[in-house]
């Protein structure tokens, strides 16, 4: 199933992300989208952060995004049929996944992912388990299996902040694997698996003064680039979310 991969190293030790996800709901659980991003993976791509987290990595970029309480919920077929139109209006040529655990709603956001692959755009995910524990639960889950099947390109394994990895771009540590699942990115994951590659950050300030970030960066470097910035608009925003419907 995998065509090369860039494989993790360490890390075996940790219980993390070694209990399956809960079982899917048919809402779709989400905080933020943006159409069009180079900081999320190969080439300009769009990005939805889910919201709700059960592997909960100490350390991680986003711990806001843990719990689901306070999520924007909808129906996953209707949301992604708009956010197919706004990928492919700012260019994107395909979409990310990341939260949040993304395989704790599999079932949401294979709907999400096959309406990305229907319109020739590409699909990456992260996750927080590795790709062995779920291809195992993907057996008996066919919410796994499904969006499995329609990942080209998934980042895995939880993240372990005392095995930093600042060799290959987008993961942030080196227990995690980059794996390409189907040939769109087949020569992307050989070339980081021969070269590695850097991390790319982006900030967004809006017109309001809020900043958004993404991408990756250590606590120390974020925290030196952001100051006097002003409040990151992803923690803002869940402070002040209106009740979710």
């Amino acid at each position: 199933m995998t065509l090369v991969e860039s494989r993790g190293v360490g890390g075996r030790a940790s219980l993390l992300g070694t209990t399956p996800p809960p079982p899917g709901q048919p809402e779709l659980r989400w905080s933020r989208f943006v159409p069009a991003t180079a900081a999320e993976g190969p080439g300009v791509r769009a990005a939805v952060w889910v919201q709700g987290c059960a592997v909960r990595c100490p350390g991680c970029f986003n711990p806001h995004l843990w719990a689901t309480r306070g999520a924007r919920l909808d129906v996953p077929a209707e949301r992604a049929a708009e956010w197919v139109d706004a990928a492919v209006a700012a260019g994107a040529e395909g979409i990310t996944l990341l939260g949040g655990e993304p395989f704790d709603q599999a079932d949401a956001l294979a709907v999400v992912a096959e309406a990305f692959r229907g319109a020739g755009l590409g699909v990456m995910a992260f996750s927080g388990y590795t790709f062995d524990r779920l291809k195992e639960w993907s057996r008996n889950r066919p919410d796994i299996a499904r969006l499995l099947a329609a990942t080209d390109l998934l980042c895995d394994g939880p993240y372990l902040a005392d095995l930093p990895d600042t060799r290959r771009p987008w993961i942030g540590s080196r227990n995690q694997a980059i794996r390409a699942l189907t040939p769109r990115y087949a020569a992307e994951v050989e070339r980081i698996a021969r070269d590695g590659g850097g991390d790319a950050l982006e900030v967004r300030i809006a017109a309001d003064g809020t900043v958004a970030v993404n991408g990756w960066a250590t606590d120390a470097a974020l925290a030196a680039l952001l100051d006097d910035l002003g409040v990151r608009g992803d923690r803002a925003a869940s402070l002040r979310k209106e009740p979710s419907r």
